[in-house]
């Protein structure tokens, strides 16, 4: 696949820009088709399916899902979605009164709600540090992130690229200092996989939840939590089914709790095998060139609106998602309406700390054209 091909791999409607990717992924034809024909194959014969057959093939994604991932299979379970994962994860930790959980404010909405929950059901405190803007250099960021740090930081909740900023968190070095001083992390990798390497060993987190309807492309429904060997048996399930004390079990708690937690269609699972091969086979260039694009993105909206950058250079901080602000004084809603409705350009418009983002998400079926269209069309509703 090259060129302008890429975008006939998706079933995206025609004539419309879609800079959304971010938000709830495209699935390609060929995965698509793939976790159609493994419902086919399920509903041949469910009992036989089910009950034979299931885990194996779970394991052959899994397994494939690992070596994309820099891991081993026994460190990976299949999650409906990230949130789920970090709901797994940050509602089992034996949190007590004063404890405190050190995050971010660039956190996932519905993160900071899960926090916002646990700190109110076990009197632990959530603090949501504030970044300085615009972050510059990776050592930068990790130096001031840790002034966030006291003697009570039970839990480092931070995410790998972020959803509303669309930068990406130089971890690996918060995650090595917070092993030292007992600090277990926990990482929200939803928009990472597929949109840069990811290399779960080398990086070095206790826990980390990524999507696969994101960036990997696979069907929506699929994502994964991973854990390391040393902490698996710090977690406990939130769903009580036939992995927890069964008498099959294989003693492996982390994969029994997730063996089977009620009936549901697993063939986004099944399909994530597809989803794999699938991003194996983009050509690299086209990748580098979604990620050109996006620092294009970042300086060209930089330039039209000129607001206080988030982070810079953008190269350093982008893959391919670029967050701009826009106007403080505008309507959001109204102009991503008209965005969609005159211009036929999808794209997310969103506050965030008091500021209006405009958030762009280039995936590999995106090309120059696309964003000449939008930067046009913002031009024109900017001037009114």
């Amino acid at each position: 696949m090259a060129g302008n091909s890429y975008r006939d791999q998706f079933l995206l409607e025609p004539g419309r820009v879609h800079l959304n990717h971010g938000s709830f992924g495209a699935v390609p034809r060929p995965v698509l088709e793939a976790c159609q024909q493994w419902q086919r194959r399920i509903e041949a014969n469910p009992h036989r399916f089910m009950f034979h057959e299931l885990e194996g093939h779970l394991q052959t994604s899994r397994e494939a899902l690992a070596g994309y991932l820099g891991t081993s299979a026994g460190n990976l379970v299949f999650v409906p979605n990230a949130t789920f994962g970090m709901n797994f994860v940050a509602r089992g930790f034996d949190l007590q009164a004063g404890d405190e959980v050190l995050t971010s404010n660039h956190e996932y909405g519905a993160v900071e709600r899960l926090w916002q929950f646990v700190a109110r059901k076990t009197g632990a405190v959530v603090k949501f540090h504030r970044l300085p803007e615009p972050l510059t250099t990776s050592a930068g960021f990790v130096e001031a992130f840790w002034e966030g740090v006291t003697d009570r930081t039970k839990v480092i909740s931070l995410s790998h690229i972020t959803a509303p900023t669309g930068l990406i968190f130089p971890l690996a070095e918060v995650c090595r200092r917070a092993r030292e001083a007992g600090i277990l992390t926990l990482i929200d990798g939803a928009h990472a996989p597929g949109q840069i390497d990811v290399n779960l060993d080398t990086l070095g987190a206790d826990f980390y939840t990524g999507n696969g309807h994101k960036w990997l492309c696979t069907p929506r429904g699929a994502a994964f939590l991973y854990a390391r060997p040393e902490v698996q048996s710090l977690l406990e399930p939130l769903i009580i089914s036939w992995g927890y004390d069964s008498p099959t079990a294989s003693g492996k708690t982390f994969q029994d709790y997730f063996s089977w937690i009620g009936t549901s269609d697993p063939s986004p699972y099944l399909a994530v095998a597809d989803a794999v091969a699938f991003q194996r086979n983009i050509d690299p260039a086209r990748l580098e060139a979604c990620h050109r694009l996006a620092v294009e993105a970042w300086q060209e909206l930089q330039a039209l609106f000129g607001e206080t950058p988030l982070a810079e250079p953008p190269e350093n901080w982008l893959a391919r998602m670029a967050a701009v602000g826009l106007p403080a004084d505008i309507d959001r809603a109204q102009w991503m309406e008209r965005l969609s409705r005159e211009h036929q350009i999808e794209v997310i418009i969103r506050e965030w700390e008091g500021r209006n983002l405009l958030r762009v998400s280039l995936q590999v079926y995106n090309d120059r054209s696309d964003l000449d269209r939008l930067l046009s069309a913002l031009h024109k509703i900017h001037q009114g």
